[in-house]
C-alpha cells in the first residue's frame, strides 16, 4: 500500500513539540544527549520520511523516544517507550507468511508487515533487553521481537515481556495472534 510519506507542516511542528515534551520528562532515557541536536537532525530535508515513520510510531500508541545515539554513524535511535505494547498494533501475527498460512480468523496484519509500512525496524531481543534497563515496559502485555531465522523456519516465533522483575523470551507458533500482544519499533535518524 502506497502512503504519502510526507508530513504537513503542521503535523511535524505537533510531532516536534509531542517529542521535545517526552524528551524533557525522560531525561534517563538520553543520558547526555542534548534536544537541539536531535530537533535539528529532526528537521533536516533528508529526514522528512524518517519523520513521517516516527509520527505513524506515535500515531499507533509507540509513545517513540530517542533512547541512544549510534557513535559510528551519529544517528539518533529511537525506540517504542509506551508502558505497554502499542495499542493500534496488538491483534496480529508474527509476519506475512503467518498471516497468510491462517485459514480462518486472519488477524489484520502481521508485526513484520506493518514495521515494513511504518519503515520501522522490529526490536531484537538484545534491543529489547536494552529498553527494559529504561525502565519496566510491557508489564501486562507482550512484545514481539525479531526472530531467528532457523526458529521461524520452524514455524515459530519469539516475544517478551517483563514479569517478576525480569524479561522472559517464550516462543508461540508465528500464526497466532493475541489481544494483549503487539510489537516495538525502532528506527534510526
Amino acid at each position: 500500500m502506497e502512503h504519502n510519506r510526507n508530513l504537513l507542516p503542521e503535523e511535524a511542528g505537533k510531532l516536534l513539540l509531542i517529542l521535545k515534551s517526552r524528551f524533557e520528562k525522560n531525561m534517563i532515557r538520553h543520558k547526555g544527549i542534548d534536544w537541539a541536536d536531535v530537533h535539528a537532525k529532526l528537521n533536516s530535508k533528508d529526514n522528512t520520511q524518517k519523520l513521517w515513520s516516527l509520527n505513524e510510531m506515535e500515531r499507533t500508541g509507540g509513545e517513540p523516544d530517542v533512547i541512544a545515539q549510534d557513535q559510528k554513524t551519529g544517528e539518533y535511535i529511537f525506540y517504542d517507550c509506551s508502558a505497554e505494547s502499542p495499542k493500534d498494533r496488538r491483534s496480529i501475527c508474527y509476519d506475512e507468511d503467518a498471516l497468510e498460512s491462517r485459514k480462518e480468523h486472519k488477524p489484520k496484519n502481521s508485526a513484520i508487515g506493518m514495521a515494513k509500512d511504518m519503515g520501522i525496524q522490529i526490536l531484537s531481543e538484545e534491543e529489547y533487553r536494552y529498553l527494559q534497563k529504561l525502565g519496566h515496559f510491557d508489564t501486562k502485555t507482550s512484545s514481539w521481537i525479531k526472530t531467528p531465522e532457523k526458529i521461524r523456519e520452524l514455524g515459530g516465533a519469539i516475544f517478551a515481556d517483563f514479569r517478576y522483575d525480569n524479561v522472559f523470551v517464550y516462543h508461540n507458533g508465528a500464526e497466532s495472534y493475541y489481544a494483549a500482544r503487539g510489537f516495538r519499533g525502532a528506527l534510526k535518524i
